[in-house]
C-alpha cells in the first residue's frame, strides 16, 4: 500500500510539472509574437530616425546651388525625364546643322572641398543639312576651379543615325592623332555652342538631379517602413 501511494504522489507530481511546462510554453508562445513586435518597431524607429536624418542633412547641405537660368548657347533641353540618369539637349545652327548633346554623370572622382565629385559624360552628334551621316564626340567634362572645361576622347564618323556594326571603322584613337588636328576638332565643337557655359550647365543640372533623386529615394523607404509599422 505504501508503494502504490509513492507511486501515485509521483505520478501526480510529474502531472503537475508537465501542466506547468505546457502553460509555460503556451505563455512562451504568446510572448515571442509581442517581443517580435516591438524588437521591429523599435529597428524600424531607428531606421526612421536615420532615414530622416539623412534627408535632412541632404537637403540643409546646400550643395550643388547656383543659377542654372536654363542651357545656353541656344540648346533646348529634349530630354530629361525625372527617373533618368541622362539629359539630351538639341539645337539648329543657322547654317542648317543639328547638334544633339547626351549627357550623364561620370564615376565618382576623388572629391576635393568645394569641387563636384563626379565628372560628365558627354556625347556631342553634329549632322550636316540634307545628309544623315553624323559625326560623334565621346567628351569628358571636369571642374577646373571656379570653371568646366570638355576633353575629346574619341571622334567618330557615323554613315548613318542607326548602331553601326561593331566591326565597323570609326576613327582612330583620338589621343594619337596629331595635336594640331586634335585643337582644330576641340574649335570645331566650341563653334557650335559646345563651351563653359554648357558644360557648366551640365555639372550643376545633373549632380542637381541625381541629388532630388537621391532625396526621393530616401522618401520612398520612409513611406515602406511607416507603412510596414
Amino acid at each position: 500500500m505504501k508503494f502504490q501511494i509513492v507511486n501515485c504522489v509521483e505520478l501526480g507530481f510529474g502531472k503537475s510539472q508537465k501542466r506547468r511546462e505546457e502553460k509555460e510554453r503556451v505563455k512562451m508562445s504568446r510572448v515571442r509574437p509581442i517581443l517580435s513586435k516591438g524588437l521591429k518597431a523599435v529597428e524600424d524607429l531607428n531606421l526612421l530616425k536615420i532615414l530622416h536624418s539623412e534627408i535632412n542633412h541632404e537637403l540643409s547641405s546646400n550643395r550643388f546651388q547656383g543659377n542654372q537660368g536654363g542651357p545656353l548657347e541656344g540648346f533646348e533641353v529634349e530630354y530629361d525625364a525625372p527617373q533618368s540618369q541622362d539629359v539630351v539637349l538639341r539645337k539648329k545652327c543657322e547654317s542648317g546643322e543639328e547638334v544633339a548633346v547626351s549627357a550623364l554623370l561620370g564615376p565618382e572622382t576623388y572629391a576635393r572641398e568645394g569641387v563636384y565629385p563626379r565628372g560628365v559624360l558627354m556625347k556631342v552628334c553634329v549632322r550636316k543639312p540634307g545628309l544623315s551621316s553624323i559625326l560623334q564626340f565621346d567628351c569628358a567634362v571636369t571642374e577646373e576651379q571656379s570653371s568646366s572645361e570638355f576633353y575629346i576622347q574619341n571622334a567618330y564618323y557615323l554613315q548613318s543615325s542607326s548602331c553601326p556594326r561593331p566591326s565597323a571603322y570609326r576613327g582612330p584613337i583620338f589621343c594619337t592623332l596629331d595635336p594640331q588636328l586634335q585643337d582644330s576638332l576641340n574649335e570645331y565643337l566650341l563653334a557650335r555652342g559646345i563651351g563653359e557655359k554648357l558644360t557648366n550647365f551640365l555639372l550643376l543640372h545633373l549632380h542637381k538631379k541625381e541629388l532630388d533623386q537621391y532625396v526621393n529615394w530616401l522618401r520612398t523607404l520612409v513611406s515602406l517602413v511607416e507603412k510596414d509599422s
